[in-house]
C-alpha cells in the first residue's frame, strides 16, 4: 500500500477548528483513493480526543461507508505522543 497523496484540509484557531467533511470526500475522490487515514494535533498536548474529534471520525466513516471509502485511521498527534483511534479498538 502507498500513499499517493497528502492534503491539509483545515487551519484551526486557539482551540477549535471547523472541517468540512466534503473536502475530505472530494480530495480522496481526485486521488481515485480507497483508503485514507487523518492526522490532526492537539497543541494543548492532550492526547485524548475530545466529542468533536470523535464525531469527525464518525462522520467520516459513515461518509465513506456511502462511497465505499475504508477509514484506516484517525490519529491525535501532540508534541510528544499521538492517540490512534485504530489502536484504541474507537473503530
Amino acid at each position: 500500500m502507498d500513499v499517493i497523496g497528502y492534503r491539509k484540509i483545515a487551519d484551526g484557531g486557539l482551540d477549535t477548528v471547523m472541517v468540512d467533511i466534503r473536502l475530505i470526500m472530494s480530495s480522496v475522490l481526485l486521488c481515485n483513493a480507497t483508503r485514507i487515514a487523518v492526522a490532526h494535533n492537539h497543541p494543548s498536548g492532550t492526547m485524548r480526543p475530545s466529542a468533536s474529534d470523535r464525531s469527525l471520525t464518525n462522520k467520516i466513516i459513515e461518509a465513506g461507508k456511502v462511497l465505499d471509502i475504508q477509514l484506516l485511521d484517525h490519529i491525535v498527534m501532540t508534541t510528544n505522543s499521538y492517540y490512534s483511534f485504530r489502536d484504541e479498538g474507537e473503530f
